[in-house]
């Protein structure tokens, strides 16, 4: 499961988005979040799947990819949607089991709010696809720039973020790794009891702490060896080129947006 994680990952294609401005997609995303929070029916989200499906095929990224990458936060979309079944009440009782009924406003919200976090996910995944890390944390540098009057470190934030971001995959292929040396050794992680699978995995947290801080201290070792010292007097390689391609991609949230508020009411 653990090799299914694609948040973090970068797959270099040339494709529509990849050629877009880092900023726009920040931007774009941000926008588009609040937006996904206003659908609240059956047509609203359809909209909505469909701008998801529309920027899937403008990134050249495969739909079954997006889909084995929420097998990770599976049991997190499960939790939700039965929080929500069984909390929310209202609109008649479709059944009841013992002392548990489930209404049809359960059901719907159920529904609506996990489809809600899959469509954000799937959103962000695809700008983490077809962004570099580098791309990233520059767009970010640029964004947050009005903050530093303020004496917020806004270049070392951003690196952090985009260096997090970064590990995410490393850190899972290194997960993986550590299980599959466990499972040589014939420790069993997938049978028995919740307790038994638990004691399990503390052999597996300790050598990927230690490999997590082993690679911290060496990035941090390479950083200082190269005279890296944040943001004074840095020059920029590679420059950030907003177009107009950025700009009208970026005012089809308007459209959007209007469709939505509409479909809503």
């Amino acid at each position: 499961m653990l090799d299914k994680m694609v948040l973090g990952r970068y797959v270099p294609l040339d494709s529509f988005v990849h050629h877009l401005d880092p900023r726009m997609k920040l931007i774009f995303v941000f926008l588009m979040t609040i937006v996904i929070f206003f659908a609240n029916n059956v047509i609203t989200y359809l909209l909505l799947i469909a701008v998801i499906l529309i920027a899937l095929y403008a990134s050249e990224l495969r739909l079954s990819f997006l889909i084995g990458g929420l097998k990770p936060i599976l049991l997190l979309l499960v939790f939700t949607f039965f929080m929500h079944i069984f909390w929310t009440k209202g609109g008649g009782t479709v059944f009841r089991l013992g002392f548990l009924t489930v209404d049809r406003n359960g059901v719907e919200q159920g529904i609506f709010i996990t489809l809600r976090f899959v469509l954000i996910i799937f959103l962000t995944t695809i700008m983490t696809l077809t962004t570099s890390p580098i791309s990233l944390t520059d767009a970010m540098e640029t964004l947050f720039r009005p903050l530093r009057k303020l004496k917020i470190p806004v270049h070392e934030l951003a690196l952090m973020m985009s260096i997090a971001l970064r590990f995410i995959p490393t850190l899972m292929d290194e997960t993986q790794k550590v299980m599959r040396a466990q499972m040589s050794r014939g420790s069993d992680m997938t049978t028995g009891s919740a307790i038994k699978r638990l004691k399990a995995i503390v052999p597996l947290l300790v050598p990927l702490f230690v490999s997590a801080f082993k690679r911290a201290e060496d990035l941090a070792v390479a950083m200082e060896v190269r005279g890296y010292r944040g943001d004074i007097n840095r020059t920029k390689y590679r420059r950030l080129n907003w177009r107009l391609t950025d700009t009208l991609t970026l005012l089809t949230i308007i459209p959007i947006t209007l469709l939505i508020l509409y479909y809503r009411n």
